[in-house]
């Protein structure tokens, strides 16, 4: 595998983690053999009668060589066995090159099994939260359509991401092969591009919210064409950056692999400044809210809906930049154990991160929660009225139960921007 150093498996992390497929042998035509990757070394396209010779793996240090001819049939057995040029057995086991850690194929297997288990529990959520803003219109105002734009951009992520292993899995000899699959590299570009979009609609949640305790919002409007901007444009000109980057010093693979270093910064650092960047508005924000439940002309429901509001955002962020800022900064060497724990703990945090989303701003939402239910009761109260027969006799107005119940489940909630 390549080189990928100990970066942020949100970025990088499901792409590597490939479990070992049969890789297909035979003539790409009839006189020739087809590249081959076998999950050690890249056997390049050869005619019909020719020898290939590749070297033992760099990370085993052994000078050696093993070889296959090509013949009619396709690649024939390799001579010597990996055992005996290299030295090491080999056939049970993946490498990490980067701190020579051999890690089995039954790890990786369960591995990428929770992490896609775990995007596909926030596709899910994410996608019901989406539709249930979209579908209740007493829910649309800003505040929620910035919700809507954030649960887009995880939505997407998680899409990417897994268009990004079946482009891997489907392609193993190409992309080990250094054949630079173009539609692997669009969905890494994509799946990067989203996990900005992340942490830049994070950041419009926090200066909404800061906005919404400190300012007036006058003009909203003008003011949501801007966050638009922050929320997508400023990611894309960031991807956009990053892809000449890596196309012009470092155009490998899938473009998964990290040899230049300075290249992954050009994605970190606009996140880390987002990060910090929200935790000084929530700074602000905490200050404006004790001292606005001191003055005793404030409302005590608009301040207790702003705490909220604000323990929510300031909860995210707290947790997603936590988790980024540390892992973006772990050590490149560690132990076989430490390194097995860090993928577990890392991935399982950036796969379910859509689904925290999902559930602290819509499904523990109480003005969420008040509007569902009250268009549930409302259902239900319509299906009892179809099913009784006294409603088609005049039997309500001779009640004022059911109106009654009727006018107040249909009463305008409290909107709040």
């Amino acid at each position: 595998m390549h080189n990928t150093g100990m970066q942020d498996k949100a970025w990088v992390g499901p792409a590597m983690l490939q479990i070992k497929v049969p890789v297909r042998t035979g003539p790409l035509r009839a006189l020739s053999c087809s590249a081959l990757w076998d999950d050690l070394n890249c056997w390049p396209h050869a005619e019909v009668g020719e020898t290939v010779s590749r070297p033992c793996p760099s990370f085993l240090r052994v000078k050696g060589a093993v070889m296959k001819n090509c013949t009619e049939n396709g690649w024939s057995e390799m001579f010597p066995p990996y055992e005996l040029a290299c030295g090491h057995g080999l056939n049970d086991s993946f490498h990490n090159p980067n701190d020579s850690v051999l890690v089995s194929h039954e790890y990786f297997f369960y591995v990428k099994i929770m992490y896609s288990v775990g995007y596909a529990i926030s596709l899910v959520s994410l996608s019901i939260a989406l539709t249930v803003l979209c579908v209740f219109r007493k829910l649309h105002c800003t505040r929620n359509f910035i919700h809507m734009q954030l649960f887009l951009s995880f939505i997407l992520r998680a899409i990417f991401i897994f268009i990004r292993d079946a482009a891997l899995h489907y392609s193993q000899e190409y992309y080990h092969c250094n054949s630079h699959p173009p539609g692997c590299k669009v969905a890494l570009f994509l799946s990067n591009y989203c996990i900005l979009a992340n942490y830049s609609w994070l950041l419009v949640e926090g200066h909404y919210l800061h906005s919404l305790i400190n300012l007036s919002l006058r003009s909203q409007k003008r003011r949501l064409h801007w966050y638009i901007l922050l929320g997508w444009g400023i990611p894309m000109l960031i991807i956009i950056s990053w892809s000449l980057a890596k196309y012009l010093h470092q155009d490998e693979g899938c473009w998964e692999t990290r040899d230049h270093g300075w290249i992954w910064w050009i994605l970190r650092v606009p996140v880390i400044i987002f990060i910090t960047v929200n935790m000084l508005f929530f700074l602000s924000i905490i200050r404006t809210l004790v001292a606005k439940l001191k003055a005793p002309d404030m409302h005590g429901n608009e301040i207790n809906h702003h705490r909220k509001l604000a323990k929510s955002t300031f909860l995210l962020v707290s947790l997603f930049g936590l988790q980024y800022v540390l892992f973006a900064f772990f050590p490149d060497r560690v132990s076989a154990l430490t390194f097995k724990i860090w993928n577990v703990v890392e991935l399982a945090l950036a796969s379910t991160q859509g689904f925290i989303v999902a559930l602290l701003y819509c499904f523990l939402n109480g003005e969420v929660q008040y509007e569902v239910q009250r268009r549930w009761r409302r259902w239900r109260m319509k299906q009892r009225f179809h099913g009784d027969p006294r409603v088609h006799h005049g039997s309500l107005s001779n009640s004022g139960l059911p109106l009654t119940q009727v006018s107040l489940l249909t009463r305008p909630s409290t909107q709040v921007t």
